[in-house]
């Protein structure tokens, strides 16, 4: 009786129409990106209501697209065409320039990437280091020089801020710090750890609403090695032209935002619970040349965002985006869990008919396992064109064959000898044999291997949510940058059911796919 092929052609097919799916001609849009932290999520959320002022494409926002890196892959690939950046990070981090040159030198120099820079939105977010108040000043600590007398001091930095050319490989040479690299703490939760006391000294950015919050000391640059960090669009060089009316409905956000705006925005999200479309509605819509649309937006979004605070987990975990959210991930999860059982299975079956491939085949699924996520989606997006969903699938189906191929592969190398010649003597071609009798004897074990690649690829998937690729690793991202345990649960929970329900639903399955007789097998 024959058991997978059924099963493989309809996993082609769906492939197939999610092929079909994704090639299809979208709409012209202006795709808008930002980073993963509170700041870059408002001015991202700003741009595109910005735009959508103007009535001339569709706006999307790509949220939470990871470090500079990623988002200027983003960029540069046409994945998005603008993003909210910072002269000091353009000069030091992507043009790697000692000194921050003139906004126009930056855009020609940015010219031989198809980049361009220009819109500077009013304030100066520069890196600081910050300490407990109480600390620095029990410790006569108040500039940067004066924690060259302290190397007891433990430090909590950004991994972004560690790997900067403009971070703290600089920082520790300017000052001739006496401390060795710490391990990396994500910026949303250092001022969690510092209130904790488990560590002294966090890297902080001069605009952050829970400075004043956790009594923090800004310890001066005396040495003034950190450049100003100007906010500016950094966008495609080509987008005034294409878009005028877009562009010129965002070039009046030129000089709107000072600093003491920019922390009340961020207090607005981080402290009051605010979502970032309300807290940006609620910002253009007190500023001439907004939208009615815009102060519309802006009074619903408060009415929502008043609410949050008293909101339990359920209503967090059941909102507004529970049905989107759930959809994208399960489309995460099988699109990439059928193309690995389309690779995977001939692998296996491969690396064992064929010992001198096994080495090699087994070899670079386990060693593509150990890839950490956030790298391959890094070196994913140039290699795709684009960000979201192709380089996500791309990612998960790697990650996700290694069950498969290894069970695949030790399922049928257990198949005793005898049976296989008991077959031959029959006069069965060794085709007919593995279709009519060893896959059918391996398909428990080979079922074994995909269930265990479905539950992986519901947690992995909350990976994706860094590119752009939406699912309920989108919570996740979301609730670090704000440090909001809720949110953070809230994506968590749902991806945790998932996986319990998808394993349920697979032992199902096998009673459907494998005959009682195999069930009942020893698995050896």
């Amino acid at each position: 009786m024959s058991v997978l092929p059924t099963p493989l052609r309809i996993v082609v097919a769906v492939v197939v129409a999610c092929g079909f799916g994704a090639t299809a001609t979208a709409a012209p849009t202006l795709n808008v990106g930002s980073k993963r932290f509170t700041e870059s999520y408002i001015l991202g959320e700003i741009i595109k209501q910005s735009a959508k002022g103007a009535g001339e494409v569709a706006i999307t926002h790509s949220q939470g697209l990871g470090n500079t890196a990623i988002v200027l892959n983003a960029l540069t690939t046409g994945s998005i065409d603008v993003y909210p950046e910072y002269t000091g990070t353009i000069a030091r981090e992507i043009l790697k320039l000692d000194q921050v040159p003139p906004l126009s030198e930056l855009s020609a120099r940015l010219g031989a990437m198809g980049l361009a820079v220009a819109v500077p939105l009013g304030f100066n977010n520069t890196y600081a280091l910050a300490m407990r108040g109480d600390d620095a000043r029990a410790k006569g600590i108040a500039r940067l020089s004066d924690l060259k007398a302290h190397p007891e001091l433990h430090l909590g930095l950004s991994q972004e801020f560690i790997g900067r050319a403009d971070g703290w490989p600089g920082l520790k040479r300017a000052y001739d710090l006496p401390f060795a690299t710490p391990r990396g703490l994500d910026h949303g939760l250092a001022y969690e750890a510092i209130a904790e006391r488990q560590v002294d000294a966090i890297d902080i950015y001069s605009t952050d609403a829970k400075i004043d919050k956790y009594g923090l000391t800004v310890l001066t640059d005396d040495r003034r090695y950190f450049p100003r960090y100007d906010a500016v669009l950094l966008y495609r060089a080509d987008l005034p032209q294409r878009l005028p009316k877009t562009w010129e409905a965002l070039r009046r956000l030129e000089g709107t935002i000072d600093d003491a705006a920019m922390r009340r925005m961020n207090a607005d999200a981080e402290l009051e619970h605010k979502d970032f479309a309300s807290v940006a509605a609620s910002f253009l819509a007190q500023h001439p040349g907004a939208v009615a649309a815009t102060a519309q937006a802006a009074s619903a979004g408060s009415a929502t965002a008043s609410a949050r605070p008293e909101e339990d987990l359920w209503h967090k975990i059941f909102g507004p985006d529970f049905g989107r959210l759930t959809l994208e991930h399960l489309t995460l999860v099988f699109v990439s869990l059928a193309a690995s059982i389309v690779i995977g299975i001939p692998l296996g079956i491969l690396a064992a008919k064929r010992p001198a491939t096994e080495t090699i085949i087994l070899g670079a699924t386990g060693v593509t396992q150990t890839i950490p996520s956030l790298a391959l989606l890094a070196v994913l997006i140039p290699l795709t064109g684009r960000i979201g969903a192709v380089p996500a699938f791309i990612a998960l189906s790697l990650y996700a064959l290694l069950p498969i191929v290894r069970n695949t592969h030790a399922a049928l190398t257990q198949i005793s000898r005898g049976m296989r010649d008991a077959a031959l003597s029959l006069g069965m071609q060794a085709g007919t044999i593995l279709h009519k009798i060893e896959l059918p004897l391996a398909a428990p074990t080979i079922m074994a291997g995909i269930k265990t690649s479905a539950v992986i690829n519901v947690g992995t998937a909350t990976i994706a949510a860094f590119i752009g690729a939406g699912g309920y690793g989108e919570r996740i991202v979301t609730g670090l940058a704000l440090n909001d345990h809720g949110m953070l649960l809230a994506g968590a929970l749902p991806a945790a059911a998932l996986a319990l329900l998808i394993e349920s639903g697979f032992r199902v399955a096998e009673r459907w796919l494998i005959p009682a007789g195999l069930r009942r097998l020893p698995q050896r």
